[in-house]
């Protein structure tokens, strides 16, 4: 059965801990984002073949967040823009730190399990998929 998780942040907010957090508190084993608009005043995005994120204050508007939430693990990556319109994204790090709100939308379907283990495709622990009846 799915189930619809509705969610607002307030100001100060750190994005990620908080997602976890709600993931947490909810038991939730298999879920993913939806939708989030929202904004930032600072950032911590790890971007494409970096090992080190990369931090930056300002006011940035949340204009898309993805990715797979489990109490297993949760996987997100992050699109933001400047006030120029120039937009960024990346993996979400921790201290993503909320303006004004973030809404969000978390959906699970409790027929899955999702973990985050090495299958031996790649040297990160990847997205693992189980139907809680096997």
């Amino acid at each position: 059965m799915r189930k619809t998780h509705p969610i607002r942040l307030r100001p100060s907010a750190d994005l990620k801990k908080e997602i976890e957090a709600y993931v947490i508190a909810n038991n939730i084993q298999g879920g993913w984002i939806s939708s989030c608009v929202g904004s930032l005043t600072d950032y911590h995005i790890r971007f494409a073949n970096q090992p080190q994120g990369e931090r930056h204050a300002g006011h940035f508007e949340i204009v898309s967040l993805t990715g797979t939430v489990s109490v297993n693990g949760c996987h997100l990556h992050i699109s933001i823009s400047d006030s120029s319109g120039k937009t960024i994204g990346g993996h979400l790090l921790h201290s993503n730190l909320v303006y004004t709100t973030a809404e969000i939308i978390i959906t699970e379907d409790d027929e899955f399990v999702f973990t985050r283990e090495k299958d031996g495709t790649t040297p990160w622990e990847e997205l693992q998929i189980r139907k809680k009846d096997q």
